[in-house]
């Protein structure tokens, strides 16, 4: 990247810091156009970077930030008149940017950031080459993936704002896809193996889409995947797909609950294969059948796509809410079994 596009915040330490500005800049960064949204883009090859950025300026603003497709990284912050705040992060580039086959659009070359919000501003921008951060990645499907156009919402585009710097979501999830064809794809499972180091663990949801998946064949998947993984020195883990809105009364359906069409229960399938391999296994099932439940008919529908706030029905899709809740989930896993992202995490 040219230094045009690069700004040093070198004198900016910490992450969070709020510094009093008196004569906080007015100008936009170099490679940041707009006003609200405020747009930047660096021209930087695929790979992993650590980001620095100030919100803040003369007058009083909240700033979100969003990288690549709809990736949130900084939730909606205050900064106050003459304040100036620094978050640092490390974000994943690829391309194309959004979903790994394209689908949804393929976005732009290198880095984009997007700062929204009630009056953002955004003062100072640095972008530099991360140096060898522990890299998660996610296999998975719609409910995961980075969705590039709202209102649908993958919970692994809402889980990166709880990710230290040093530690990066890399969500090669893509929308459509089973446990087989994820495998197959050679822009999805081989060039998501590609790329794996040693220790960087490799979150492995599906079940959305194996609706005719045999019981064998879904078991074969998973393991192929873990196999594999570890072959490269990862640490896979194994994530049971969350509900779908489906009520019989005040309790979820089996087709909710992902038994599927040919009478496989998957989720107990995929804990099986875990307890086989001794895998972790993060029963986001479980944990989203009780959140639904708890909600009830009515309540849960907030967690998925509504026509009176989305424009679609849709009962199997998250609302950015209901994909911020179901990250939430994941990460509570995460934590308990002190898997290897949680000493990376805010």
């Amino acid at each position: 990247m040219g230094a045009a596009g690069l700004l040093t915040l070198a004198a900016l330490a910490g992450t969070g810091a709020a510094n009093s500005a008196a004569a906080a800049p007015q100008a936009l960064p170099a490679g940041c156009s707009g006003t609200s949204p405020i747009t930047c883009r660096y021209a930087v090859a695929p790979g992993n970077y650590d980001v620095t950025v100030s919100i803040g300026g003369a007058s009083a603003g909240q700033t979100e930030m969003w990288a690549e497709a709809r990736r949130l990284m900084l939730p909606a912050t205050r900064t106050a008149a003459g304040a100036v705040a620094t978050y640092s992060f490390t974000i994943n580039v690829r391309q194309p940017e959004g979903q790994p086959t394209g689908q949804g659009g393929t976005g732009n070359p290198g880095l984009d950031l997007r700062f929204t919000g009630s009056g953002p501003q955004v003062s100072a921008v640095s972008v530099k080459p991360a140096s060898q951060p522990l890299v998660a990645y996610l296999a998975g499907d719609s409910t995961v993936c980075d969705q590039p156009a709202a209102p649908y919402t993958g919970w692994g585009q809402m889980i990166t704002p709880s990710v230290r710097p040093g530690a990066v979501i890399a969500n090669y999830g893509d929308s459509g896809e089973s446990s087989g064809s994820f495998l197959s794809n050679s822009a999805l499972f081989p060039a998501l193996l590609a790329k794996v180091r040693a220790n960087d663990p490799v979150f492995i949801q599906f079940g959305h889409n194996d609706k005719q998946t045999s019981a064998s064949a879904y078991r074969n998947n998973l393991t192929t995947m873990i196999s594999r993984v570890r072959a490269q020195g990862g640490v896979p883990v194994l994530v049971t797909p969350p509900v779908r809105r489906l009520f019989d009364g005040n309790r979820l359906t089996p087709t909710a609950l992902h038994v599927n069409g040919v009478n496989v229960n998957l989720p107990a399938e995929m804990r099986a294969v875990g307890t086989a391999q001794r895998v972790p296994v993060i029963d986001l099932t479980a944990r989203s059948k009780a959140l639904v439940e708890s909600l009830g008919p009515s309540a849960s529908a907030q967690l998925f796509l509504r026509s009176s706030a989305d424009g679609v029905t849709d009962n199997t899709h998250f609302s950015q809410y209901g994909a911020t809740q179901m990250g939430g989930l994941l990460l509570q896993s995460i934590r308990e079994q002190n898997l290897p992202l949680a000493t990376h995490l805010r």
